[in-house]
């Protein structure tokens, strides 16, 4: 099965988007004979989820469900989608699963950063409450959202949303989007690592002449944004960007990390048709078995 160089960390991929990936049997299927050890799905009800330990694979991460009403400002839609989540996650961690994935996004992206932090500290922290005793924990990643909203993105937010919510609470790393906001991932993992429950591998390209061309605040006048990126920058599978996988892997370990490095496939050179989506897999896996 395939594991990192340093680190020895089993690599997986999420499986989202495209037909293929979607049909949970095909996405296994395409796991199993490419030496993958693990997969990440949505909300998935319990018995596609208990496919994945079937199948002798590694469940990475479950996404939460009704992710922006826990940032809602109705407190009782707060309140039950708590209790939606609480059904969905107990049903599935007789399967081996134990990170709940989900990325902070507000229902009202206007409202002031103060306000849905806030909300998100209700919502999300009476869930995390709840399902610390059971061995699970949440873990958010920090893509910035729709208009740049989503919360527990920058090193301030995670460590303000961490002091909050300090049991069931966690970090899914993805360097790629702390890259794109011009935060170094290593200096980010130095303070944080312990605190990472689930990894994706995913690198982001910065591209000196569009930042030249069109900079990094407007959008540029006449040219159409790259695929899964800007004008500046693109998502790339690791190694076609500019992260440093290897240091990386090597804080993860100093720490005692043993989760998935999962691949979650954003990049205009791979996505768009079966085949070159399973070539793009194909291609991460390797350089992350060799970093």
């Amino acid at each position: 099965m395939a594991r990192t160089r340093t680190g020895a960390f089993p690599i997986g991929f999420r499986s989202w988007g495209s037909g293929w990936q979607a049909a949970l049997d095909d996405a296994l299927s395409f796991a199993r004979a490419n030496g993958f050890e693990g997969i990440d799905v949505g909300g998935l009800d319990a018995s596609e989820v208990g496919k994945i330990p079937d199948a002798g694979l590694r469940i990475g991460s479950v996404d939460l469900v009704r992710g922006t009403d826990l940032v809602s400002a109705d407190a009782g839609r707060r309140r039950a989608a708590v209790e939606d989540n609480l059904r969905a996650i107990r049903a599935v961690l007789p399967f081996g699963a134990r990170n709940f994935f989900t990325v902070a996004v507000p229902e009202d992206v206007k409202a002031p950063r103060k306000e849905n932090f806030a909300r998100a500290v209700d919502g999300y922290g009476r869930l995390c409450e709840a399902i610390a005793p059971l061995g699970a924990r949440v873990v958010f990643e920090g893509w910035p959202g729709p208009a740049d909203s989503s919360l527990a993105c920058t090193p301030a937010d995670c460590r303000a949303l961490l002091a909050e919510i300090p049991r069931g609470c966690g970090i899914n790393f993805d360097p790629s989007h702390l890259i794109r906001m011009g935060i170094d991932p290593v200096r980010f993992l130095d303070e944080f690592a312990p605190r990472v429950g689930h990894v994706h591998g995913k690198d982001t390209e910065i591209l000196g002449e569009g930042l030249y061309e069109h900079g990094n605040l407007q959008d540029a006048t006449f040219e159409a944004p790259h695929d899964f990126g800007g004008h500046c920058w693109r998502y790339t599978i690791p190694g076609h960007g500019c992260a440093r996988w290897g240091r990386m892997l090597g804080q993860l370990k100093a720490v005692g990390y043993t989760g998935l490095v999962s691949i979650e496939l954003e990049d205009e050179d791979f996505n768009g048709t079966p085949e070159g989506e399973k070539r793009g897999l194909i291609a991460g896996r390797s350089f992350l078995e060799d970093a």
